[in-house]
């Protein structure tokens, strides 16, 4: 699956300045990793937003804003942003913000055990 090539750019850019900031390509997108904790990502062309589970439901309300689905069932943590919510500058950098905002306060995943 392909992802929004000019989204990755934008994302990059706005997090050039971070230390600790790794790309995985996950769930037939683009994710960016800030402290090895999933934060921010790309899927088609939408924004994957990792924002705190408490503001959920005001984000939601924002402009382009909509519940992720995974395997059916939404995700308790993310929303994705379609391209109205991300047309200016200031609208893209409000979601990075959330994003950064809540990455100190999320659980990293745990790691897998190396089978010898």
């Amino acid at each position: 699956m392909s992802y929004s090539q000019s989204l990755a750019i934008r994302i990059r850019t706005s997090l050039q300045n971070l230390n600790n900031v790794e790309e995985k390509h996950m769930m037939g997108g683009l994710c960016f990793m800030v402290n090895d904790k999933m934060c921010v990502g790309i899927i088609k062309d939408d924004l994957m937003c990792r924002v705190d589970p408490d503001l959920k439901p005001e984000l939601l309300e924002k402009l382009g804003c909509f519940e992720m689905m995974f395997t059916g069932r939404p995700m308790k943590a993310f929303v994705q942003v379609d391209e109205t919510g991300l047309r200016n500058q200031a609208d893209f950098d409000f979601w990075i913000e959330q994003c950064l905002d809540y990455n100190p306060k999320a659980q990293a995943s745990k790691k897998k055990k190396k089978k010898d």
